[in-house]
């Protein structure tokens, strides 16, 4: 089906349908049977599972009566949902997608050649080490972390400015220490995983954290 590059885009990332992609441009329904617009062939998935629903405002997903739940975000649906750019939408536990706005096809510029060795697109929520892919890719967390110490790179980030960009000004009050310390803990780690030889991630005592993210 042809589409522009303004369309909304599911892209089916962990799970059986993995690199598969739809333009939503018509509702589309995502389920086990023969019949649905989307199938996944897993007995954890029902039937008729969820559905994707284009309005005015954007893309709304709905669950379907499923047995096993349809989650965005981490969080299960308990009423339709107009989705957000980057949204991460898991069909019970066994098939994953990332929610893109518009098309994210056209093509990257050469991963690394934009400044750093780390480089991310914004867009395909992609991020590249030492011009190694990130594989799985970052969580939503995870990404916006990344994402707002990579817009300030070589700056001191303070904490409590990096809890508002990851988690929201809204939910920010009651994010503790230890859940940020966490997820930067476990963003070094993925991290390290490409390239252990440096540290990106830097912690400046008594003032934030900076990104390190040499040529």
């Amino acid at each position: 089906m042809e589409h522009s590059e303004n369309t909304p885009i599911l892209v089916a990332r962990a799970g059986p349908l993995q690199g598969q992609r739809w333009p939503l441009t018509k509702p589309m329904l995502v389920g086990r049977d023969a019949g649905c617009d989307i199938i996944i062939p897993d007995r954890q998935v029902s039937r008729l599972h969820a559905r994707f629903l284009p309005v005015s405002e954007g893309i709304f997903l709905e669950d379907v009566g499923s047995k096993n739940g349809t989650y965005r975000n981490g969080s299960m649906l308990k009423e339709p949902v107009l989705l957000q750019d980057g949204d991460v939408i898991q069909i019970a536990l066994a098939q994953e997608f990332l929610y893109l706005a518009m098309d994210a096809t056209t093509p990257l510029p050469e991963a690394g050649s934009e400044g750093g060795r780390l480089t991310i697109d914004e867009r395909a929520r992609r991020v590249w080490v030492n011009r190694i892919l990130l594989e799985p890719p970052l969580s939503v967390l995870q990404f916006r972390a990344l994402h707002f110490l990579y817009q300030h790179s070589g700056e001191v980030v303070s904490r409590n400015d990096l809890i508002v960009a990851v988690w929201g000004r809204a939910e920010a009050a009651g994010v503790s220490d230890q859940a940020l310390d966490a997820l930067l803990r476990r963003l070094r780690e993925r991290l390290a995983e490409v390239d252990p030889l440096h540290v990106y991630l830097v912690t400046v005592r008594g003032h934030g954290i900076r990104l390190e993210n040499p040529r």
